[in-house]
């Protein structure tokens, strides 16, 4: 049999359990969403690439999707790329092994490419002309801590907790902790990770202090309240179990795994902390994008499409399938299929519609927005890892060197003229969205204005530039 084979017959395995979540994801507002399944293209546009030949890497989590569907369902091919995907064992090796040149472009968190370009942790010049996913990441505590969190949650008429739920809840079983003697241990899964940033911003949301990064601290924890540290995201359910830490934030499949295991509660998403926030990227060195321009551009076309199948309604139970194989994500179906399709876990038994848990396509996924990298670059000053305050029109310039939305736009315009894009999925963008104050704790975010937005904290450091 050969892997498709394989896959449709995953898929049919568990396609009853599916039936219901999937319907979930035609649920969204039509506007939003890629209502119709891929057309055929008026007309092929070859590119001459420069290098066909091109091996790229991931993590095995669910948010790799892109480059899976695009290697399983021929959309490299179509390109004239052959594409070898390697599973890697952290985000260091992903960002060193980029950066050496072992691999030619990989599965990346957002904060890498920008902290590389920003003089946090190892500097290289990356581009990000590729965001493949919004949302998909949760917070999860043991079953101990949710068990003294849950009375301190507003509850419905059923009895069910009222979402979202805010870091208020722990606060005082932080100071529990600390009254017994014991640190409130937590995990995320790298420093420059969105995970990082959410979980501290959820805290923080609630007046607990994450603690801060600095030139003889760069573990973050100066004035901590909750000690966070790395772990990588597949380990994530183990050290929980084990009691080496209380909670983490991590993506999927690690926050359901802990719910299937019975080891841990998911008590908040980051749909929740920043509504349709970005997460990963697709990042490749400004050198093998300057060389190979073609090939940046075809490799930008494929994952398009591939982010616009994923959306496209009926599809996410194949996605599943291909997901679940062991060179992929590798984690049981049912497993995938809780929040990949529409659905999304909490408690046991606890289980809520969220068709926007995973998106890969819908609100313009796919497109690197300057105010997104923005954001995360307000983050590392916010916190430290950034040491010294820079001027706006520096967010500005370190972004435009890192996020590439021309390339992005000149793969789409190909796709457009070849029928698989319609108009309206192309942005009419200077790069940025319009301001937003969908985030946990309510404050408005411009990414026009970081300063006004980092001083608008009142956890974190604090800026004496004013704008011009």
């Amino acid at each position: 049999m050969n892997k498709l084979t394989n896959i449709i017959t995953k898929t049919l395995a568990f396609s009853c359990l599916l039936a219901g979540m999937a319907a979930c994801n035609s649920s969204s507002s039509k506007s939003n969403e890629a209502t119709t399944p891929e057309a055929a293209p008026s007309q092929t546009i070859t590119l001459e690439v420069e290098k066909p030949q091109l091996t790229f890497g991931f993590i095995k989590l669910t948010d790799m999707a892109p480059l899976a569907i695009a290697k399983e369902l021929g959309f490299f091919e179509d390109e004239g790329l052959y594409v070898t995907i390697e599973a890697q064992s952290n985000w260091k090796n992903v960002l060193d092994r980029v950066i050496d040149g072992q691999l030619d472009g990989s599965h990346m968190l957002a904060g890498q490419p920008i902290a590389a370009g920003a003089g946090f942790g190892r500097q290289a010049k990356l581009v990000t002309p590729f965001s493949m996913d919004l949302n998909g990441n949760g917070i999860t505590v043991s079953n101990e801590v949710w068990s003294k969190m849950k009375p301190n949650v507003p509850a419905d008429e059923s009895g069910k907790p009222i979402h979202p739920i805010k870091a208020d809840a722990l606060k005082p079983v932080i100071s529990e902790y600390r009254n017994n003697g014991k640190a409130f241990k937590m995990g995320m899964v790298f420093p420059v990770s969105t995970h990082n940033y959410e979980i501290r911003y959820w805290l923080a949301a609630a007046g607990i202090n994450p603690g801060f990064y600095t030139a003889d601290n760069i573990q973050g924890q100066v004035d901590a309240e909750v000690l966070l540290s790395v772990t990588p995201p597949p380990q994530m359910p183990a050290t929980l179990e084990a009691g080496t830490i209380y909670g983490y934030c991590v993506g999927e499949p690690w926050n359901q795994q802990a719910v299937f295991k019975g080891i841990g509660v998911p008590v908040t998403t980051n749909a929740d902390i920043w509504k349709n926030n970005p997460e990963k990227v697709f990042v490749m060195t400004q050198e093998f994008v300057d060389k190979y321009p073609n090939t940046a551009i075809a490799v930008t076309k494929a994952l398009i499409r591939a982010g616009k199948w994923l959306d496209t309604p009926g599809n996410r139970p194949k996605a599943v399938g291909i997901l679940s194989m062991p060179e992929y994500v590798g984690a049981d179906s049912v497993v995938i299929a809780n929040s990949m399709t529409g659905t999304f876990e909490f408690e046991k038994g606890d289980k809520r519609s969220m068709p926007d848990f995973n998106v890969f396509f819908r609100y313009h996924a796919t497109y690197p927005f300057y105010s997104d990298g923005i954001w995360f670059l307000t983050q590392m000053r916010r916190w430290g890892q950034i040491p010294a305050e820079k001027p706006a029109e520096w967010y500005e310039s370190t972004i435009k060197n890192i996020y590439r939305p021309d390339i992005w736009t000149k793969a789409a315009k190909l796709l457009e003229d070849e029928g698989y894009l319609s108009a309206s999925e192309i942005p009419d963008t200077d790069g940025y969205k319009p301001a937003t104050s969908a985030f946990i704790d309510g404050l408005s975010y411009d990414g026009k204005d970081p300063i006004g937005y980092i001083n608008s904290f009142n956890i974190g450091n604090k800026d004496e530039i004013v704008n011009p």
